[in-house]
């Protein structure tokens, strides 16, 4: 295992942080210091280059890992940013977000392919704007989430996979599924983990859990999700 190009095959957590979402930098600092592995930087509405810019800025200053997770090739920059998720949403029904806009991206841009890690993901909350926006099939049977987990890691090899649930707490037993399923890809899950319970039950089958809401509503919360 090469780990300086799969760090994350040594995280356990990782706090999204929303462009579109205010946050102190008082309480900034309260999350990289809290022992949280990296620091993503993701957000589905309102995502423009200027606040993911301002909050790539207010992170400069600090030594942990961060990664840009663009919603539109438009809000992808490297300045500031060690990493480069780019999710392909395997379950959306539009192509754009399966590979319409990689290709449109790569076509208009020089990438920096050392940079950039692709995700498989699988978005399994109905009511939630990324399912919305991507037009996503979320009424999966578990065999059919395993199916798309299967040949995302089998057939394209993607090196991570992501089961979005994205503000509810998802099913423990499809991740646990996963698992016990996948022997390749890191298993990565994010969604309406609020509490170190949430936070325990999940981590015993996901690879890396993804935190995210909680910080900004319940600060004391967020730190004990963190393993």
């Amino acid at each position: 295992m090469n780990v300086k190009k799969t760090p994350w095959k040594n995280w356990n957590h990782i706090t999204k942080l929303d462009p579109d979402k205010h946050i102190s930098q008082a309480d900034l600092q309260i999350v990289v210091e809290s022992g949280t592995d990296a620091i993503m930087i993701s957000g589905t509405q309102n995502i423009t280059d200027k606040n993911v810019s301002k909050l790539i800025s207010m992170l400069k200053d600090y030594e942990i890992p961060k990664i840009l997770e663009p919603a539109t090739p438009e809000a992808v920059m490297y300045e500031g940013v060690d990493y480069i998720f780019v999710p392909l949403v395997l379950n959306s029904t539009d192509l754009e977000w399966i590979v319409g806009k990689h290709v449109a991206w790569i076509k208009k841009h020089a990438i920096k392919w050392d940079r950039v890690i692709p995700e498989a993901y699988i978005v399994l909350n109905p009511d939630s704007a990324v399912a919305k926006v991507t037009k996503s099939k979320t009424d999966l049977a578990s065999d059919e989430t395993l199916a798309y987990a299967l040949y995302a890691e089998k057939y394209l090899h993607v090196p991570i996979i992501y089961i979005e649930y994205s503000g509810t707490y998802g099913s423990l037993s499809i991740v646990k599924r996963l698992s016990e399923s996948l022997s390749e890809a890191s298993l990565f899950y994010g969604g309406g983990i609020d509490s170190q319970e949430k936070a325990t039950a999940m981590k015993r089958y996901a690879d890396v859990i993804v935190v995210g809401n909680v910080v900004y509503t319940d600060m004391e919360n967020f730190l004990k999700t963190i393993p």
